[in-house]
This record gives structure tokens, sequence and C-alpha cells, in this order.
């Protein structure tokens, strides 16, 4: 398998994706603190000690070199320089070529297309640099909005798993996607409709 070594900033049509800094902190408790956007991903509610220690250790990273290791980037508006919100992509294992996809967003910035846009950049890198077959993203049931972002993003909901995670105190459902890079190759040939590439 290739190392996945980006050059930054990634380009979209409206936003740069690229490693998180210290002078992000503001931006990152802006939604990260929040309750409504901690209630369906496996973190809770963070302060300005948890985002320093995570800017230090895992958010550091600005590669991929081994099956296990993770590259969150932040996703900042080109047109105003504001972090709204980050990405993630896990290299799971070598010999299948596989790989998962996660991402949080700043409340404020949603419904204008941010999370599809910066998730699409993500997978150009999951499927066109580091060479994966096959991506995957769990959402927990009931966060709705995940649920279409996936959608949007071409992935096929292959699972519906009931009652399979006890998660922040209950037992909750999740509802997996995956997309192959044969389905990604096709979607992504003349006339397969996905635009928002990264330039």
């Amino acid at each position: 398998m290739p190392d996945l070594h980006p050059s930054y900033p990634i380009r979209t049509a409206r936003l740069l994706i690229r490693p998180l800094a210290a002078a992000d902190t503001e931006d990152l408790l802006a939604y990260r603190s929040m309750e409504q956007v901690c209630r369906y991903v496996p973190f809770y509610p963070m302060d300005s000690a948890a985002v320093a220690e995570k800017l230090k250790e895992s958010w550091a990273r600005r590669m991929i070199r081994a099956e296990g290791d993770s590259l969150t980037l932040g996703v900042e508006l080109a047109e105003s320089g504001a972090l709204i919100g980050d990405v993630v992509l896990f290299f799971h294992s070598s010999e299948h070529r596989g790989g998962e996809i996660g991402w949080v967003l700043n409340p404020a910035y949603s419904g204008f297309g941010y999370a599809t846009e910066a998730c699409h950049a993500l997978l150009h890198l999951a499927f066109g640099q580091l060479g994966l077959h096959r991506v995957v993203a769990r959402v927990v049931e009931g966060n709705s909005a995940s649920l279409r972002l996936a959608d949007r993003l071409g992935m096929r909901r292959e699972a519906h798993l009931i009652s399979n995670r006890y998660f922040k105190g209950a037992w909750v459902g999740e509802v997996d996607f995956a997309l192959v890079e044969d389905d990604w190759a096709t979607q992504h040939a003349p006339g397969g409709g996905l635009g928002d590439r990264p330039r």
C-alpha cells in the first residue's frame, strides 16, 4: 500500500482542507464543545485542555503511513478563513485495502453543502492517493443529517444494525454505509454526475 502524504491545503470549490493547528482552538471549541454536536459522535463535549491534547497527539498527524493510522483534517472556508468543521480518514486494513471516514461540522454552517464537499475531497484521498478498495461510514441511528450526507456521497446503505452498540449510556442502532472503488470510478467517469472535485 502506498503512503498518503497529501499536499496541503487540498482545495475544493469553496474550501481548504488542511491540518489542524493551535490557532484553530477557538474555532474547534465553537462546535466540539456543543452537546448537540457530540450527541451522535464518539466523544463528549470538549474543553480547551482536551482540544490542546488532541492537537499534540492524533490531530498532529499529517499523513498515513501504516495500517491503523488516521488523518484528521480541518475544513476551512476559503473566502473567510473560518474553520467550520473537521473530517477524518481511518486506514483499517492493508490486506483488504479498507478504510473509514467521519465528519463533524459546526451547525452554524450546516445546510450549505460544506460537509458533502469536504467528505468528497476526503474520498478522493482515500481512493485516488491511498489506493483503498472500500471505504465505510458508520452512522448512529437517529442522526438524520449524517444519513443524508452519506447518501449524497453516493455511499450504499449496507446494514441497519439494531441495538448493537452501548453508546453514551444507552443501546443504539447503527446504519452502515460503504463505497467501493469500482462504484467510485463509475461515479467519476464522464457523465457520472458527482462534482466538487478537489483542484
